[in-house]
């Protein structure tokens, strides 16, 4: 089937994926390494969320988690995280638009306004050429659609940052952002829609071709919370690892699989997947969890709220968390550098802790604490 006429852009970013990629072997013919051998130098390594952490549009001023400064899932926004030494990775949202071409945007709908007429379309049933004329134009001559966002409960809000950046690709991603940042690439569906098979194939054989053309060395992982997803991820290619993402029990679903921490570890290891990204409230109200995956060589990162509460944080890197994904990315990121110094036994954190033994030396007592502040913390604006 012929496909639209495009403007020079879009078709320089619109691979189309026609056949199953074939993964890179690194010499000697074996699979690159996780990377998450990367653990064994940073003990918890921090992800950035979005970028240098996602807008919280109509957040109340003051909030702790805010709108960030620049529009998450960018370039800009990337290009800052890399900035920062202690990050090991950003995390950031893959569609596939309508002609094939992976795109970076988390909403499943997009939205723009014109003379008080408001548009919403579904990202995936845009063209490349479409998606691209959202917001700040990296043309000049071209005029922007100004981006808005529908809330949790209904409102939709101007989405407006202090620093603007174009939507991008995947590939673009790749392209200008340094090779040094590993990448977390979510791929995202709509919890609402159950996909035939052969639709998430098609759209995972696209990011394939794009990750595999121009990935090189970066270390990269997937995640998704759509079960099927992972498992067809994984049986398309064995270079990268595949983890599965979870609410962790914080909310319910028609498919069993995404009720539960619990269940998620059992998907790992049905589907051979390499660890699970649960929601962080999830991992402290079942800490045993950690342990299980553990002992079945799964890794265990997290995201949500309360990983910009350093405190939090810190008592998931005594759990034995392997990583965190958060939106206060410098403050999180300096305060996990800090865990992790030699001479931590001297901080006010820590005065009962033995480092060289931090996995053991967690009690109940300290989970305790920090589950009695739950309810406190995110009942806060954020």
């Amino acid at each position: 089937m012929a496909l639209p006429a495009t403007t020079p852009r879009a078709a320089a970013r619109c691979p189309i994926a026609a056949c199953a990629p074939t993964p890179p072997v690194t010499a000697g013919g074996r699979p690159r390494e996780l990377p998450f051998a990367l653990l064994a130098e940073r003990g918890m390594m921090v992800g950035g969320h979005r970028g240098m952490g996602m807008n919280a549009v109509g957040a109340p001023p003051g909030a702790r988690v805010g709108a960030a400064r620049e529009r998450e899932n960018t370039l800009l926004s990337f290009g800052r995280a890399a900035e920062h030494a202690a990050v090991a990775f950003v995390e950031f949202d893959v569609q596939v638009t309508k002609d094939g071409c992976p795109v970076i945007f988390h909403d499943d709908f997009i939205l723009t306004q014109k003379t008080e007429v408001l548009y919403e379309m579904r990202v995936t049933d845009l063209l490349l050429e479409e998606f691209l004329s959202y917001g700040v134009q990296k043309e000049p001559h071209k005029v922007s659609k100004p981006l808005l966002r529908r809330m949790e409960d209904g409102r939709v809000l101007t989405w407006s940052t202090e620093e603007d950046d174009y939507l991008c690709t995947l590939q673009e991603v790749f392209e200008h952002v340094s090779p040094h940042l590993g990448f977390n690439i979510e791929l995202k569906f709509d919890d609402n829609i159950i996909y035939p098979s052969v639709n998430l194939n098609r759209a995972l054989q696209a990011v394939l071709q794009v990750v595999f053309q121009y990935a090189g060395n970066r270390p990269l992982f997937f995640s998704t919370f759509q079960p099927d997803a992972a498992r067809i991820t994984r049986e398309l290619q064995s270079v990268y690892p595949v983890l599965f993402l979870t609410e962790g029990g914080t909310a319910k679903h028609d498919d069993t699989r995404r009720n539960s921490l619990d269940n998620a570890i059992h998907v790992c290891q049905e589907y051979d997947l390499h660890g699970v990204v649960s929601e962080v409230r999830g991992v402290l109200k079942n800490p045993s969890a950690i342990l299980k995956a553990q002992e079945s060589n799964l890794a265990i990162l997290t995201y949500g709220q309360l990983n910009n509460v350093r405190e939090a944080v810190y008592v998931q890197y005594l759990m034995g968390v392997n990583g965190v994904i958060v939106d206060l990315v410098e403050e999180i990121s300096n305060a996990v550098a800090d865990f992790s110094k030699p001479d931590l036994g001297q901080s006010t954190f820590s005065n009962s802790v033995d480092i060289g033994r931090k996995h053991e030396s967690f009690s109940q007592q300290q989970l305790g604490f920090l589950l009695r502040l739950i309810p406190e913390l995110i009942q806060q604006p954020h």
